[in-house]
């Protein structure tokens, strides 16, 4: 997470050089007394925000003023620095910069108004010696050239000795106050600008001042009426402000492109309709982590030239880590290897409880593909599916890719012998926020450890623990690895249980603060039981208050509450609760999908979240995403089409039918995000460099308006208008790994439906029996009842274990093992089974231990069983 937006505040030599010559144009006629003031908190009373600092100590506020300690011996003044991004500069204007300077024991500071990405242009600059006493220096000019976001930078650097600098009452007073902000919302017939699936819901929303019934008409690429109907008016919307209707053309179930809806005399952006329309966005969004790694090259070959970067944080200069990396001061006095892991969002950070929540749904969106009958085995997550260096490695590549989170997460564990060992750090990033744009292996920031918290420990423990049991069939050694990690950890946390990180620990990253625990130690202590099956961790999960509570919030769950994410998997994940207990957890579920429906219906833009300003929020978009989640798992559960297509039609809102009329996903719809918040991808500001790549999801709405750009352009905005898609506004339009997370989760199960085709009815029956047991093995049955009508003239069964279970030997089939997939084909004298008839198959595996549950799903010739 990126608190204040930040641009790129290195100058080179020659850049800086160049600036030299230019200095402040001749003085001209003061700015009118109530010219607009250009910079945001310039009298530091609401804390250092938006400023940042690059070479110096951290920025901090001292009676009333913004200081740092700059350090002696930097060869060049732009050496360090202290700024402000997003100054906007109208050309021809009159403008006076103003501040208060002082330095301790004194040093020259060169104020400069430039472009804060190269070549770093430079408008005006002012030089000053300070000395231990403030002086006020003010010196007015002429634009020669507009800048909608320039950047002021106060170069501090180039002095012998370490000096303490100090700014007060920082001003550009002049140009233009801004012009009111109007979005272009485009046609006022809203849609899912990517398409609908045939058999699935297709519902639209128009903006209009009628409150009678109008006529739409769904129209071909070539214009020709395909079916039509009328609208149901709904009334203002309270999130939006506009009066609106809506059209339901679900009916309509004929693949097409380029086609449209039109109403009230206009006609939407184009859309398909197809069984394969998320397919693509499947792969799209996981390649985000690919594009976030840190401690690699990115190949451009796979994600794309334009993507292409050396490896960062390396310890390359002028990187300082992160194989070598100290912790803050006074935190510890070791030294951790910390390399790898994905950048969290659109800084260089990475944080311990933002990267578990994020490899939990990766590794859940591949878990998913055991259990869920619309899954397919999971062929379309397996290995080669993903432009990414491991594919073809005969691991699957959605866990290649999640590995590489994990072993950082592994990484972050305070080592033995030490004082809490055990317990993970909370993260890891820059002593002082740098700017943008700013590749990784550019970034010249000491790196730094922060304190061990509870929170990062459980997550820790909770990610470790799936990795061991999901691993296991493809590296035994590192899902040991893992397996070791997660009951450490637990124990350390159970050792530790209130370690908490500051709110006040947010120079240079995000703080990601968490005084509530309780939901983490609940989502460990599931993972940990569904991987050992060990009693210890089923007494702790059920002892938890979050087990029989009602964990699904109206606004849905996130980093900071994950009790969802355990009950999710204990509803779906095969394990040995009672039939009763797993009745209640799954029934919660489906209680908590039914809220969102009746939520999602209320909603004119069909929404499973609230309409008021408390649903729109810093990265809501995900936890829009993370009740549809919900809404997926209640249709996995329960094959009731009813949640798929609540599924289906909740992400229509993230592709274009919103107030804004804007897909919040790059590369996917008409009009798309594209100028997301990032160091990386930061195309705005330097056209070298690429937007997002497709499949990145912007943050979305946010009405409490976080940043100083969206609260300068949004002021009064209605909730779904705040939002802008712009470099600068971090709090509505940043990229996240956890949001993205939920991305491909939601994408994945929307691929698997295909067409969205009516829910066939199961034809067959299937029983799964653990015979016997002993050290390092077992012995199971499997019984599969033809349920149909018609007999079956061949057969394949399939299933897959929860962990490192191998078999070894079988009779009555041909039975072949692939990672935890077990598929058995009949033998020549068993092809046939006739209505009502069964058959049976047994086994011998072996297994090194932990849990041995039955399968979750058991497939005839690709169809689903249901469990006798």
């Amino acid at each position: 997470m990126t608190p204040p937006r930040r641009r790129r505040a290195l100058l080179a030599a020659a850049a800086a050089l160049a600036l030299a010559t230019v200095g402040a144009a001749p003085a001209h006629a003061e700015p009118p007394p109530d010219a607009p003031e250009q910079i945001d908190n310039g009298d530091f009373s609401a804390g250092v925000a938006p400023w940042f600092s690059y070479g110096t100590g951290p920025l901090g506020v001292t009676d009333g003023r913004l200081c740092a300690t700059v350090p002696g011996g930097l060869a060049n003044p732009w050496d360090a620095g202290i700024g402000q991004d997003g100054v906007p500069l109208v050309a021809g204007a009159e403008y006076t910069l103003g501040f208060d300077v002082s330095a301790t024991p004194g040093t020259p500071v060169t104020a400069v108004l430039q472009l804060g990405a190269p070549p770093y242009t430079g408008y005006a600059s002012v030089t000053v010696t300070a000395g231990g006493t403030a002086q006020r220096v003010e010196r007015t000019f002429t634009a020669t050239d507009g800048n909608p976001s320039a950047q002021l930078i106060f170069q501090v650097g180039g002095s012998a000795d370490e000096q303490t600098v100090c700014l007060d009452n920082v001003s550009l007073r002049g140009g233009e106050p801004p012009e009111p902000y109007e979005p272009d919302t485009g046609p006022r017939v809203r849609v899912n600008q990517v398409g609908y699936l045939p058999g699935g819901p297709k519902n639209a929303t128009v903006v209009t001042e009628a409150t009678e019934p109008l006529p739409w008409r769904l129209r071909s690429a070539d214009g020709d009426v395909l079916a039509e109907g009328t609208t149901t008016p709904r009334g203002v919307d309270p999130a939006s402000g506009q009066n609106v209707q809506t059209a339901d053309f679900s009916a309509y179930r004929t693949p097409g492109t380029g086609l449209r809806l039109e109403i009230d005399g206009e006609a939407s952006h184009p859309f398909d309709i197809s069984g394969g329309l998320y397919e693509r966005l499947r792969a799209d969004s996981l390649q985000f982590f690919y594009a976030q790694r840190s401690g690699i090259a990115i190949d451009g070959a796979l994600l794309g030239e334009a993507y292409a970067r050396p490896a960062g944080h390396l310890g390359v200069a002028p990187n300082q880590g992160d194989t070598d990396v100290p912790c803050q001061p006074g935190v510890c006095d070791y030294r951790l290897d910390v390399r790898g892991g994905w950048y969290d969002a659109g800084d260089h950070g990475k944080y311990v409880v933002n990267g578990g929540i994020a490899t939990y749904q990766l590794l859940s969106a591949f878990e998913r593909t055991k259990t869920a009958a619309t899954a397919g085995g999971g062929a379309a997550l397996g290995d080669g599916t993903l432009r990414v260096p491991e594919h073809g490695n005969g691991v699957p590549d959605i866990l290649d890719e999640a590995r590489w989170e994990l072993e950082f997460l592994l990484r972050m564990q305070v080592p033995a012998g030490q004082p809490l060992a055990g317990m993970a750090h909370h993260k890891i990033h820059d002593r002082n926020w740098t700017g943008l744009p700013l590749a990784p292996h550019d970034d010249p920031q000491p790196r730094e450890l922060h304190p061990p918290s509870t929170a990062a420990t459980l997550n820790l423990a909770a990610v470790a623990a799936q990795c061991a049991r999901l691993y296991a069939p493809y590296d035994a050694a590192f899902a040991g690895r893992c397996r070791t990690a997660a009951t450490t950890a637990y124990a350390a946390a159970k050792a530790h249980p209130d370690r908490y990180a500051s709110p006040a620990d947010s120079t240079g990253g995000g703080a990601y603060d968490d005084t509530r625990v309780t939901d983490e130690f609940y989502w460990a202590a599931v993972e940990l039981w569904l991987t050992t099956g060990a009693p210890a961790y089923l007494a702790d999960l059920t002892a938890s208050p979050h087990h029989t509570q009602d964990v699904f919030e109206p606004r849905g769950f996130g980093w900071q509450g994950v009790a969802a994410l355990g009950r999710l998997d204990l509803a779906t994940v095969p394990n040995a609760l009672p039939a009763a207990e797993l009745a209640r957890v799954r029934a919660s579920v489906t209680d908590a999908a039914d809220g969102y429906l009746a939520e999602l219906r209320r909603q004119a833009y069909g929404l499973p979240m609230p309409g008021d300003a408390g649903s729109y929020f810093w990265g809501g978009n995900s936890n829009v995403l993370n009740n549809t989640v919900v809404l997926a798992t209640a249709f996995d559960l329960t094959g009731d089409a009813r949640y798929r297509d609540g599924a289906v039609q909740a992400v229509d809102y993230l592709f274009g039918r919103n107030a804004l009329n804007i897909s919040y996903v790059t590369g996917w719809g008409e009009h798309a995000a594209r100028n997301q918040h990032s160091r990386i991808f930061a195309h705005q500001l330097d056209p070298s460099l690429p937007h997002p790549p497709a499949g990145s999801l912007a943050g979305g709405p946010n009405a409490a308006l976080q940043d100083p750009f969206a609260a300068q352009l949004l002021a009064g905005c209605a909730p779904m208008f705040c939002y802008v898609d712009d470099i600068n506004s971090y709090s509505t339009n940043e990229v996240a790994i956890n949001w993205n997370s939920a991305l491909a989760w939601v994408a994945s199960f929307l691929a698997d439906q295909g067409a969205a085709d009516p829910v066939a009815a199961p034809t067959c029956a299937a029983t799964y029996t653990l015979h016997g047991s002993w050290p390092g093995g077992f012995t199971s049955q499997v019984t599969i009842r033809n349920t149909g009508t018609a007999p079956v003239d061949g057969w394949t069964a399939r299933f897959a274990f929860t962990g490192d279970q191998a078999v070894d030997r079988a009779w009555l089939a041909r039975v072949s093992q692939s990672g935890a997939t077990v598929t058995a084909r009949n033998e020549p004298h068993n092809a046939r089974i006739n209505p009502g008839a069964t058959v049976t198959f047994g086994f011998t595996a072996t297994t090194g231990g932990g849990a041995n549950p039955p399968p979750g799903l058991v497939t005839l010739n690709g169809v689903p069983c249901t469990s006798a």
